[in-house]
């Protein structure tokens, strides 16, 4: 099973990186909901997020809560809203989307069509903090 995850883990397709270690990859959502929408996968190719182990799963919420903080430094918003669907994509991952009400979580309203200029500046924004 190869996804489109997978994919921007080995580099053959490319991302908007937040931040990545051994074991996680963060990354710019390109149809996000929000500006600053960043997308927490592991590396390790695991269709259901709960299929992962205890300790890769806890792994996984600590390095997105350190997402989390540099996009709330970053982005004017109230909270971070975490989502876990696992419907569109057969990989593992947490959708970290800034927010100022509940609808804004709202994954049928239509997404924002943000340049790559706009991309890369929120993307060189959060790296720099």
């Amino acid at each position: 099973m190869s996804t489109i995850f997978s994919k921007i883990v080995l580099g053959i397709i490319p991302c908007y990186k937040i931040a990545e270690d051994d074991e996680f990859l963060a990354f710019l959502d390109i149809n996000p909901l929000a500006l600053g929408h960043t997308l927490v996968i592991p590396k390790l190719e695991t269709d259901y997020i709960f299929d992962l182990d205890d300790d890769n799963l806890s792994r996984m919420i600590i390095f997105s809560k350190k997402i989390a903080c540099k996009l709330r430094d970053n982005i004017n918003c109230k909270r971070i809203g975490v989502s876990v669907i696992g419907l569109e994509v057969p990989h593992a991952h947490i959708h970290l989307i800034p927010i100022n009400s509940i609808s804004d979580m709202n994954f049928s309203k239509p997404k924002l069509n943000l340049s790559e200029k706009e991309l890369l500046d929120l993307q060189s924004r959060i790296l720099n903090s």
